[in-house]
């Protein structure tokens, strides 16, 4: 009872203290006290003030990356903590916390314990709040540390900050002139490489060098080149050209902008656009060769022409997007005026599109897309049936072989008609690819390349790095063997069909 009341005695003095005596006394006073403790400790305190300045307009862009380092997905400290502010904004589904008001968090690096203490005072005839972010490492390795932890949790910060804030997808207004020539509404495309109908080896390409790319940060700084990668897909309506895309955002966790080309009025506008888009974004241009007549930029310009025709090819090129304009759009100086960009082409007729938009360093990557092959239709029936193996893969193998594959879109559109009927979605399948070799077929390629090598064996799932696949020839004999084929193909298919009826028991 005695120390309790000497106690209750001393926070009277000091009651009594604070007002007596003048308060530039007692600023003095704490600021001794507080440089006292911070000699005697052996901790240093740093505080990241959630303003810059006096004034409290700038946003300390550190106190951001603090928050959302500790909101870093499986962070240690989240478990340790005892009381956390919980939060989620309308844009977004992802529940956020951060460290409730003048509570601690611990963390750790390279050995050392440190902590985070969330510091809120409310400001004298406000309701504002003063928020900042103390910081208690060991004084002894203050120099050696610091700078080290705060780079890792800036690189932490932004790894958090990309993948977990909402994507956009965007188009172009029409007004790119103006201060921003993109409306948006949110991505939520639910396209992966996972449920893409790719064969296993050009999905492994596709990831690494998209994986490469985001991570060459360093390398394209050193060789001094842009940080962009172009992507130029092409295949029949329906290959997937689209839903490769909305997979590569969904991998790489980048804003997609979806540029019409016949709403940009001239070359300045889609500069104009391109300085709008922003880092970590894919740029897509589908049906480059329907979008805008480029090729004919390059054909009037090799015929010979007098002065005349000169000047009203002058006067036709002005107030329209030119093949020098688009060029400059993917490789030239203007491309340059951001960072981890990749610019998607897409065209159901690689033959329409002018060689120069096609060569290495604007289009890095040629993906050729098609019909499904043995794997792709496996994945496509997972997907959308359920089913791991069926009586016919052995039936669609024996098609898909004999020219009947069909696209992912039209395989898609039969198992999503049938999908509460395994087997009759499937042997409608197994019907339009026999109409299909019925009907004509489809065009059958060769290769001399070997499996493991970048060409694959299935033509229409081939990633061509910096190239295209030439060596893709038509086979030789293929008119003069067409009719025995077919044959062939139908007495196996009867024989299947005659196997299966004694499998199930009919």
């Amino acid at each position: 009872m005695e120390m309790l009341s000497q106690l209750w005695s001393f926070l009277g003095l000091l009651t009594v203290l604070q007002n007596v005596l003048p308060s530039q006394l007692l600023s003095i006073l704490h600021s001794f006290y507080q440089s006292l403790q911070d000699m005697l400790s052996p901790y240093s305190y740093l505080d990241i003030p959630e303003f810059n300045g006096y004034c409290g307009v700038d946003v300390n862009d550190l106190y951001r990356h603090v928050n959302l380092y500790l909101n870093a997905v499986n962070h240690p400290s989240a478990a340790a903590t005892t009381r956390l502010t919980l939060s989620r904004s309308n844009s977004s589904t992802r529940v956020s916390f951060t460290v409730a008001p003048n509570h601690s968090v611990g963390d750790s690096f390279r050995g050392h314990s440190l902590s985070w203490t969330h510091h809120v005072d409310s400001v004298q005839d406000s309701l504002d709040e003063k928020r900042s972010f103390i910081l208690k490492l060991p004084k002894r390795h203050h120099q050696a540390i610091l700078q080290p932890y705060l780079d890792h949790l800036t690189a932490r910060a932004q790894d958090f900050e990309r993948v977990s804030r909402e994507r956009r997808l965007f188009t172009n207004n029409g007004h790119g002139s103006y201060e921003s020539g993109w409306v948006s509404v949110p991505f939520r495309h639910p396209s992966t490489f996972d449920t893409l109908a790719l064969e296993p080896q050009l999905k492994k390409q596709l990831t690494e060098d998209l994986t490469a790319f985001s991570t060459g940060k360093d390398f394209y700084h050193r060789v001094g080149r842009a940080w962009k990668r172009g992507y130029f897909l092409y295949g029949p309506p329906g290959s997937g050209k689209s839903s490769l895309i909305a997979a590569m955002a969904n991998y790489l966790c980048y804003d997609v902008y979806d540029l019409e080309l016949t709403k940009v009025s001239d070359n300045s506008e889609l500069r104009a656009l391109l300085i709008q888009t922003t880092n970590r974004s894919i740029v897509v241009i589908e049906d480059i060769d329907c979008s805008v007549d480029l090729t004919a930029d390059r054909l009037s310009k090799s015929r010979k022409r007098n002065i005349k025709d000169e000047d009203e090819d002058a006067e036709h090129n002005i107030g329209r997007v030119t093949l020098s304009g688009l060029l400059n759009f993917t490789d030239g100086l203007w491309s340059c005026c951001g960072e981890e960009r990749i610019i998607v082409f897409t065209t159901n007729h690689r033959d329409n599109v002018d060689p120069a938009l096609l060569r290495c360093g604007r289009m890095d990557v040629h993906v050729s897309l098609g019909t499904c092959r043995a794997h792709a239709f496996r994945v496509l029936v997972k997907n959308y049936l359920g089913l791991d193996s069926h009586p016919l893969f052995e039936a669609v193998d024996s098609y898909v072989r004999s020219g009947g594959a069909l696209t992912p879109a039209q395989v898609g559109e039969i198992l999503l008609r049938n999908r509460g009927d395994a087997n009759l979605a499937m042997k409608e399948v197994v019907s339009a690819m026999q109409a299909r070799i019925l009907g004509g077929g489809v065009r059958e390629f060769t290769t001399n390349s070997e499996p493991d090598t970048l060409l694959l064996r299935s033509p229409e799932s081939v990633l061509v790095a910096g190239g295209s696949p030439e060596n893709w020839l038509s086979s030789p004999g293929r008119k003069k063997k067409e009719g025995e084929r077919k044959v062939k193909f139908l007495v196996r298919l009867r024989s299947l069909t005659k196997s299966d009826s004694v499998r199930r028991g009919t």
